[in-house]
């Protein structure tokens, strides 16, 4: 019979995330020669090494990867349990997991922030990572809701829409197309497009949508965030096609413009998704309401909101 603690599954489960001894310590605010210590204790109890270090770097061995897994199910299944406790206490306390594309980003804090004032002993993990993070972690299960640009389709979820998210062509302020109407969706073509990472959401959208017209834009950079393309932008490197959710501020400050083109913004959504049949603990689900009934009509009160379209 194994002889463990939840205090090692859980510092094991650190160092088995970052394949790191050094950032699973700060992470959890011991010492290396503590979670060192706690690790071997593991081993010795567990009877097999659960790491192994070649070089500079240590690798999980086979016994590793299986506790890792066997861990990540005994922690969801305590999370759970929390869950379930804390709906008979209602909403006085509890914890909300979620995590957030990249580009939601720039509007998701403020829906927080008004939710947390509504429920001020509430704790809330946010994380903001890019999409192929946000699909691992939807797979695993680990956290509560994920907000995301475009849901996968082939994965077992439950999306709904919550807000418009219109993309939209910003310019340098100086570009011969910044004053010109109704500019012909053909004439991008002419253009060099400031683009993200393989894989994005953003990217995806557009590809498809100029696709679908037979249309293919000429790309410069692949940039790896938003603000990387703003940047770029603004020094006339090309034009980019971001989330309006990302440019208020330089539009506002008139650092960049949207051109007016035909058939244009490309309208997406923003969802909500969680893994299908999850069982949501009443924060996670008082949560999820507050997205699908009130965060369009709160983020078009705000002077700088992602979007001025109401929700189709």
């Amino acid at each position: 019979m194994l002889h463990l603690t939840f205090r090692q599954l859980g510092i094991f489960e650190a160092v088995a995330r970052h394949l790191s001894y050094t950032r699973a310590a700060q992470e959890l605010h011991l010492s290396q020669p503590a979670v060192s210590m706690q690790i071997r204790q593991l081993e010795e109890n567990v009877g097999l090494p659960l790491f192994e270090q070649l070089g500079k770097k240590i690798y999980l061995t086979e016994a590793g990867r299986e506790l890792s897994h066997y861990g990540r199910v005994i922690e969801q299944q305590l999370s759970e349990a929390e869950s379930v406790l804390g709906e008979l206490k209602g909403l006085q306390r509890g914890k909300l997991r979620i995590s957030v594309a990249s580009t939601a980003n720039y509007f998701v804090p403020q829906l927080l922030a008004i939710f947390s004032r509504r429920f001020p002993t509430i704790t809330v993990s946010l994380d903001v990572t890019n999409r192929e993070t946000l699909l691992r972690q939807l797979g695993e299960n680990n956290v509560d809701l994920v907000v995301m640009g475009q849901p996968p389709v082939e994965a077992d979820v439950e999306a709904q829409i919550f807000m418009d998210n219109p993309l939209v062509v910003v310019a340098p302020l100086d570009h011969p197309l910044a004053n010109k109407k109704k500019i012909p969706l053909a004439r991008l073509q002419e253009e060099t497009f400031l683009v993200r990472e393989s894989g994005s959401g953003t990217r995806i959208a557009v590809e498809r949508f100029f696709s679908e017209r037979g249309m293919r834009l000429k790309t410069g950079m692949e940039v790896g965030s938003n603000e990387a393309i703003k940047q770029s932008v603004q020094a006339g490197l090309g034009l980019g096609l971001l989330s309006r959710a990302t440019i208020e501020q330089e539009l506002t400050l008139k650092r960049l413009v949207v051109l007016d083109v035909a058939y244009l913004p490309i309208m997406r959504h923003w969802y909500v998704v969680h893994r299908k049949g999850k069982r949501l603990s009443a924060v996670a689900e008082a949560f999820k309401q507050f997205m699908l009934k009130e965060s369009a009509g709160l983020m078009d009160e705000e002077p700088h909101g992602p979007s001025k379209n109401k929700k189709r």
